[in-house]
């Protein structure tokens, strides 16, 4: 996967940081976005994230997920 693939979420995974649902949180499983950033080496350094895809959801609304968690979506 790389930046500006789109992608859905294939996993239930309930999420307490939506713009709309902060108190009782929602299940993004099915959504769709798109990857804005993989998150490797910052400063030069590599590292080794548990979720390196920074997916794009909505316009105010981005999440952190590992590969396991998305689908490419053609």
């Amino acid at each position: 996967m790389k930046i500006g693939d789109r992608v859905r979420i294939k996993v239930s995974l309930r999420v307490y940081h939506h713009p709309q649902h902060r108190q009782e949180g929602i299940d993004i499983q099915g959504m769709e976005g798109e990857i804005v950033n993989i998150v490797q080496d910052p400063e030069g350094r590599p590292i080794s994230p548990n979720y390196p895809y920074e997916v794009k959801l909505a316009d105010r609304f981005s999440v952190h997920l590992g590969a396991d968690e998305l689908e490419l979506i053609s």
